[in-house]
């Protein structure tokens, strides 16, 4: 199979990785919040932050979505079996899964709280009423979701690693950007 059919196209690799970089300003972000007071400006502006980052990766995630569906992804190797292939899927799902559910789950729980949901300078509409008892229950969703999406992306890079240092397949070689 020629390198160009069992790679991925320029663009749905550079999705992959602005995705990438875009989460762990995500991540980053909710996590850097905890070195401020509560109220402080470098708190709230980390806050603010990650929820435009995390509305960006929705969006990002639908046109990727879209681009999957107009440009099916290339063949795997033909050492995945049938189980590996079926477990890579599922991966796959839930990675995406992840990355629509986290934003709307963040966005539904400042819609609860009846704060303004900022993207861009742009105020979107609020997903749900305010309410401040489903807010708290969401958040706690958001977060486990969240705590969860680091062993999903953790696991996803390890698989690539395994793929490529142990199996010594294409499977990691198809999403980095060309050389030369």
């Amino acid at each position: 199979m020629s390198d160009t059919m069992s790679r991925y196209k320029p663009f749905p690799i550079a999705l992959h990785w602005l995705t990438l970089l875009l989460l762990i300003a995500v991540y980053a972000c909710i996590e850097l919040r905890e070195f401020y007071p509560k109220g402080s400006d470098p708190r709230n502006a980390l806050k603010s932050w990650h929820f435009m980052l995390g509305l960006s990766v929705f969006g990002l995630t639908l046109l990727r979505l879209v681009m999957r569906w107009m440009n099916p992804p290339p063949a795997k190797a033909a050492s995945i079996g049938y189980w590996q292939g079926l477990f890579s899927s599922v991966m796959h799902v839930a990675l995406y899964a992840l990355l629509l559910a986290m934003p709307i789950l963040g966005w539904a729980v400042l819609s609860g709280e009846g704060k303004a949901v900022i993207w861009l300078g742009l105020e979107l509409p609020a997903l749900i009423a305010p309410d401040k008892a489903l807010a708290e229950s969401l958040k706690g969703l958001h977060e486990i979701v969240g705590t969860s999406g680091y062993f999903l992306i953790g696991f996803h890079a390890l698989a690539g690693f395994y793929h490529h240092y142990i199996q010594r397949d294409n499977t990691l070689l198809r999403m980095l950007p060309a050389r030369g």
